[in-house]
């Protein structure tokens, strides 16, 4: 159930709250009051499209957020399902839009729109003012009749999908599969040719990490012995090096340090450096002996990195990957062998997978048929609530051209509205004020087989006055009695029934333009009756009718709730 609305900086709404309730939540007001931006606010939080003209003038960004008390199992367990669990029984939706982009929250963790529109559907349907266009597109019929079987086509549905599947792979193998003998032959001499390819290779699983591992090992030790043979080149076997350098300067230094005790000292030094290069250089010499390090294992190991990178730019990224190849590869040698019975047995499994398949279809049919009989009766109890007095309504039965994943059934609503006239389909009978009470009369039929708790509608009365005003606002107030229910409307008669009434008001603050939402007491929710009834002009006469409506409003709820 819709418990509470929270919409800042949208439109002419500066600021507002207003919590909802059980049963028939009726919203009246003067024309642009604001009643369209109030059910807008919801449909930005359930997901819909927002453009920039939607966040108020001068703001940075707009915020709404709905709040939920989830109570029904069925909805708690597809919440679940959807890794979104309610915190107290409370699931909240919220979305702040700035200019250009938006960020969607449940529960106060951010989520995509996807799932955001994903929750809101389990949690809420909304009725706009133009959906009952919908009915006019045959393609949608099928789905209104499946939603009302709900649960019991589950199984034969899933299983109609699952052989429809099966049947179009064989149906694009066997297509597929045509090619002549000279195609046959090409492709058998290549696959071939791919195959021994790999097979010669001698791949093993895991063989390329290995490789990579050990020639980086080896790369750092080539560079380690390329390293000691330079610098034992420079130090004691290059010509010239510092060993032999040093010597020379040894015995040029050697003359001069008999006359000077100066010249004695640098002779020693450099004696002592001539000492500790060739411990050096004896040292290096060692751990260039013990550096174990093979050119040819080195070029080995490169080689066959070398083929095995190759055979990955030609037939997967990894080991894993070239052999399934070459196993996929070799099955279709095997086909390709024996070509004809390959065809032979195709085509049977096509056959079996079609059996199969029609099978299912006519199952699911048969069951959709005798569902598709009660919800006929259902609509046609329905609409004649809602003054369709002589009105006989159908669910039309063909065949698809071809099969689908829903089966074979091409389904149509047509409806005779005058008596002696054949159903014909709703587009070429019905006006928009019909399809929008033949909507309601649906809408009320699935609400007794959906878990969604709450149904919002958007000016359902368009196109309607009168006698039929008046059966439509006992419809809405029987689906009140079970469901909460959210209704814009411009119609005493249906706000007359109203369990708890709002009044959206615009109202001229400082030059600014700015919309309220009102939560009528009783007194006050006859005043507004009033006001529809009587436009301008407000009599006691007026005020008497409205005072009078209420009230025969309220005898009829009891009688309904009994």
């Amino acid at each position: 159930m819709l418990e509470s609305l929270h919409v800042k900086n949208l439109a002419l709404i500066d600021e507002i709250e207003a919590e909802f309730k059980e049963g028939l939540n009726i919203l009246t007001g003067e024309t642009g009051a604001g009643k369209s931006i109030i059910l807008g606010s919801v449909n930005l939080a359930l997901g819909a499209r927002c453009t920039k003209d939607m966040i108020r003038t001068g703001a940075e960004y707009g915020f709404v957020e709905i709040s939920f008390s989830v109570r029904k199992e069925q909805q708690i367990q597809r919440l679940k399902e959807l890794d979104i669990y309610p915190e107290d029984g409370t699931i909240t939706l919220s979305r702040r839009l700035m200019q250009g982009r938006s960020v969607s929250r449940i529960n106060g963790e951010t989520v995509p729109m996807s799932l955001l529109k994903e929750v809101s559907s389990i949690l809420i349907d909304i009725h706009g003012q133009h959906e009952h266009q919908s009915l006019l597109y045959k393609k949608n019929h099928l789905g209104i009749t499946d939603a009302y079987a709900g649960e019991a086509l589950r199984e034969i549905k899933e299983q109609v999908k699952a052989d429809f599947q099966a049947y179009r792979d064989c149906r694009k193998e066997l297509e597929e599969a045509a090619i002549d003998e000279s195609s046959r032959m090409k492709e058998l001499a290549f696959l071939e040719f791919e195959v021994n390819e790999i097979r010669n290779a001698g791949l093993r699983i895991g063989e390329d990490d290995e490789l990579e591992t050990q020639y980086r090992r080896m790369q750092n030790g080539k560079r380690i012995r390329d390293a000691l043979e330079e610098t034992h080149r420079y130090t004691s076997n290059g010509n010239p090096n510092a060993s032999d350098c040093l010597s020379r300067g040894i015995r040029s230094l050697a003359e001069a340090a008999g006359y000077d005790d100066r010249a004695g000292a640098l002779y020693e030094q450099l004696g002592e450096i001539d000492s500790l290069l060739n411990d050096f250089n004896r040292e290096l010499s060692l751990y260039e002996n013990n550096c174990e390090f093979s050119e040819e294992d080195f070029y080995d190991t490169e080689n066959r990195l070398n083929e095995i990178n190759r055979l990955k730019t030609k037939y997967g990224s990894r080991i894993e990957e070239i052999m399934s190849y070459c196993e996929e590869k070799e099955k279709r040698i095997v086909v390709l062998e024996d070509y004809d019975r390959y065809l032979s047995k195709l085509r049977l499994r096509t056959e079996e997978t079609e059996k199969k398949l029609k099978q299912s279809s006519a199952a699911l049919s048969d069951l959709r048929k005798k569902f598709a009989l009660r919800l006929e009766n259902d609509i046609t109890a329905g609409l004649k609530d809602l003054n369709f007095e002589k009105t006989e309504f159908q669910i039309w039965f063909d065949k698809t051209n071809g099969y689908t994943a829903d089966g074979t059934d091409d389904i149509e609503f047509r409806i005779s509205l005058n008596p002696g006239q054949p159903p014909k389909p709703l587009r070429e009978v019905a006006s928009g004020g019909e399809l929008s009470r033949i909507m309601l009369a649906i809408k009320a039929v699935m609400a007794e087989k959906d878990d969604i708790e709450t149904l919002i509608f958007d000016e359902i009365d368009v196109g309607i006055s009168g006698r039929t005003a008046q059966k439509v606002s006992e419809k809405m107030a029987l689906i009140g009695a079970g469901h909460q229910v959210i209704c814009i409307t411009h119609l005493a008669q249906i706000a007359a029934m109203a369990d708890h009434h709002y009044r959206i008001e615009k109202v001229t603050e400082k030059g600014n333009a700015r919309t309220h939402i009102i939560p009528l007491g009783e007194q006050e929710s006859v005043l507004e009756l009033t006001r529809i009834l009587g436009g301008a002009q407000i009599t006691d006469i007026v005020r008497k009718n409205a005072e009078e409506m209420k009230k025969l409003a309220e005898e009829l709820k009891s009688r309904l709730k009994v």
